[in-house]
């Protein structure tokens, strides 16, 4: 027999035995209110959508005063793709050479669990205020029904917190290398452009829309828009697909299309870009269609009282102090910003979404003690 396991890592076992792929709950939330319920918080199940669409999600807090501190997270996880390529059981949760494997161990199980199994070994006179997690089951999804709505009720029912940490696993290969304190604007466009079909030795009598979709392209193929902020680096734009479907090569075609995809720092607003494009394409000229999807505009949390709190906490644990980023894709952080200052700290992600997902259970009780510690701090320091 092995040495016992932590409250942490024995909690993110629970937590990866349960099948919850976007959009089933699978147990998770069950679960996790269970455990929450036991530790003194008020839990409330917080359903949102209807049929298909409907997503539950759990809000729990312990306490009614300030000062309020918040813990969000998700326990969706994405499918688990080829499953004979596992090498272990995606929903088994196996421990083998200190390493925890299953879907969801890095993307963000294991955060959730570090943060709790922290809250449980806080002395009930530690924290003299509120804390409360905002935990969803639609981050991997399309996040209409997630974290959003509970944004929405969490500031109309009395619950907003000073502040938020989200658990993402943001480092990339040691625990305690990166905060993020602000992620990038996400714009995707879908571009249809017409023509008229016609041989190609006699182009005069056709309307070639490849020629009229490139010139259209021409400011999102792998461009920079800017040069960047003190915050963040340039906003890039990269074409993600060129769809024509014409085999022949003698045949101008009638018509093609182009996705692209711009990340945009806080110089640029969705409306702006979008406005910017339409007004190039109509240069361009034409018979053309465009769709758009903008599901994240820019943020940023200046460097203060929670980046502070938290880097403070890292570096008491592991000894070296995180770096303040803002790459990578989006997250719920996007929606949380609205309701109060937010940064994510978690785990190593170099596993997330791949097969064979797994962390350390070392990093599991490494992080679990940097949120102990942040609650402490908080706590003890109060809210500036």
């Amino acid at each position: 027999m092995g040495p016992a396991l932590s409250h942490a890592v024995e909690l993110t076992q629970r937590l990866i035995r349960c099948p919850s792929v976007t959009p089933h709950e699978g147990g998770a939330l069950t679960c996790l209110e269970g455990e929450l319920t036991a530790l003194g918080f008020v839990c409330q199940r917080l359903p949102f959508g209807a049929g298909d669409d409907r997503i539950d999600n759990l809000f729990a807090r312990r306490g009614t005063e300030g000062p309020h501190i918040s813990f969000a997270g998700h326990t969706d996880v994405v499918p688990v793709g080829d499953h004979d390529a596992w090498t272990h059981d995606p929903f088994g949760a196996l421990i083998e050479d200190g390493r925890l494997y299953g879907r969801g161990a890095a993307d963000m199980k294991s955060g959730i669990a570090a943060f709790v199994a922290a809250v449980a070994r806080l002395p009930a006179d530690a924290a003299r205020g509120s804390i409360s997690l905002l935990i969803t089951g639609d981050e991997e999804g399309d996040a209409i029904n997630g974290t959003v709505k509970m944004v929405e009720w969490a500031a109309a029912n009395g619950h907003q917190p000073d502040m938020c940490i989200v658990g993402e696993p943001t480092n990339p290969k040691t625990l305690g290398d990166v905060i993020k304190n602000g992620r990038r604007g996400s714009l995707s466009g879908h571009l249809v452009v017409e023509g008229r079909q016609g041989h190609v030795a006699y182009p005069h009598l056709a309307d070639n829309p490849v020629t009229r979709l490139l010139a259209m392209l021409a400011p999102v193929n792998g461009c920079e828009l800017d040069g960047g902020t003190s915050h963040f680096g340039p906003s890039v734009a990269h074409v993600t697909t060129i769809d024509v479907g014409n085999p022949a090569t003698n045949v101008i075609p009638a018509r093609a299309e182009a996705r692209f995809n711009i990340r945009f720092n806080t110089e640029h607003s969705a409306a702006g870009l979008i406005g910017w494009l339409e007004e190039h394409f109509a240069r361009v000229g034409g018979d053309w269609t465009v769709s758009w999807k903008s599901n994240a505009e820019p943020f940023i949390t200046a460097p203060g009282r929670l980046t502070e709190l938290l880097s403070d906490a890292s570096e008491a644990v592991t000894g070296r102090r995180p770096e303040l980023s803002t790459t990578g894709g989006t997250s719920d952080a996007r929606f949380i910003t609205n309701l109060c200052p937010v940064a994510e700290f978690g785990l190593v992600g170099q596993t997330m979404h791949q097969v064979d997902e797994n962390v350390l259970t070392a990093d599991i009780d490494g992080l679990s003690a940097i949120y102990e510690e942040c609650l402490r701090r908080f706590f003890t320091g109060g809210v500036a």
